[in-house]
């Protein structure tokens, strides 16, 4: 007889349930969200338990190697399957959703989560925290721009980062009342955005360091942000057996839908991590809007446009990058602007 352990987690507590191979509940239990208390629980079962799984979340990395660690084969599973699966139980609790994991566990069907390398997440923490202080910067700058519309003061519509506070204070330190009110955002708008240069030189310096981004950034369109992003969301490209496979991961080949006489693509997935899929499309963007060099990704994606609009072409650009960058990733090469297929 063998045994599965599902794990509906949360923040502070977990739900063990513990099934046989012919879905009969052995155990369910309550349990603080700590490794140990969780492998202590799991090894004072009386059975050896053939696989320990949960769903994907914000905790799947620290559960994850932290039972590996103490010796049970651990699988993290897809949270989309995973929630479809649950959506069938007439009543939602932590409890009822540790056994439908266990259940789904035992019958096998769902797709197993890669777990990123330490590197990987780090690299992964660096570019979001230099996103997040970009955000708040313009959110300030925004908040800055409303308020003095109020007193009939309208700045260009486009401004610099680095010289919007030295164009702002000048108008400001006359009047008293917006001085009062409006500089202590300009001062914590200068110091978030000193925080973000120096994120940036960071992540510029990290993508310099790196063999696999340099190969990366000499495909057009492609600079630091979009070859460390895709690295990190990658981690390990021999887990994609073919290069194709990797658009599809990020969410930018078609959908479709098939009953009986219908047989209908769709929009784009938007399956996988949301940053990547935008990076990729912003490279892409780049590629065909602003490069200057020829190639014949650009000349394909250019004819693309004439015929489908821009939206599609850049899409379609942004699919190919991802199969582009696997496949250099893997073969050790370099982009070879007159090698390109046109086809995505």
């Amino acid at each position: 007889m063998e045994y599965f352990a599902g794990l509906d987690v949360s923040l502070r507590s977990c739900a063990v349930c513990v099934v046989d191979n012919r879905g009969k509940v052995m155990l369910e239990r309550e349990l603080p969200c700590e490794i140990g208390d969780i492998a202590d629980c799991l090894n004072s079962f009386d059975y050896p338990i053939v696989r320990v799984g949960f769903e994907a979340g914000t905790l799947s990395q620290h559960l994850f190697y932290g039972l590996t660690g103490e010796g049970f084969d651990v699988v993290c599973m897809e949270a989309r399957q995973v929630n479809a699966a649950l959506a069938a139980m007439r009543n939602k609790t932590d409890k009822n959703d540790a056994r439908g994991i266990a259940h789904v566990l035992r019958t096998g069907w769902f797709s197993p989560v890669h777990m990123k390398s330490r590197e990987a997440h780090g690299v992964r923490a660096l570019l979001s925290t230099r996103k997040a202080l970009l955000n708040k910067t313009i959110d300030l700058a925004n908040e800055v721009r409303g308020l003095l519309k109020i007193f009939g003061l309208r700045l260009p519509k486009t401004v610099q980062h680095g010289s919007f506070d030295g164009l702002v204070r000048p108008m400001i330190e006359m009047d008293e009342v917006l001085a009062y009110a409006i500089i202590p955002l300009l001062d914590a708008r200068l110091v978030l955005y000193q925080h973000f240069l120096e994120l940036d030189r960071r992540v510029k310096r990290a993508a310099a360091r790196d063999e696999v981004c340099l190969r990366m950034m000499t495909v057009p369109g492609v600079g630091p942000i979009a070859a460390l992003t895709f690295k990190a969301a990658v981690d390990d490209p021999a887990r994609f057996k073919r290069s194709r496979t990797v658009a599809a991961h990020f969410g930018l080949t078609p959908r479709r839908y098939q009953s009986g006489e219908h047989d209908n693509p769709g929009r784009i997935s938007k399956a996988g991590d949301r940053d990547v899929r935008a990076t990729l499309y912003a490279a892409a963007n780049a590629l065909l809007m602003r490069t200057m060099a020829g190639s014949q990704i650009k000349s394909w994606g250019m004819r693309l446009m004439r015929t489908k609009g821009r939206r599609r072409a850049v899409v379609a650009v942004a699919r190919k990058l991802a199969v582009l960058l696997h496949r250099m990733w893997t073969d050790g090469t370099e982009f070879r602007p007159a090698e390109v297929e046109g086809a995505a």
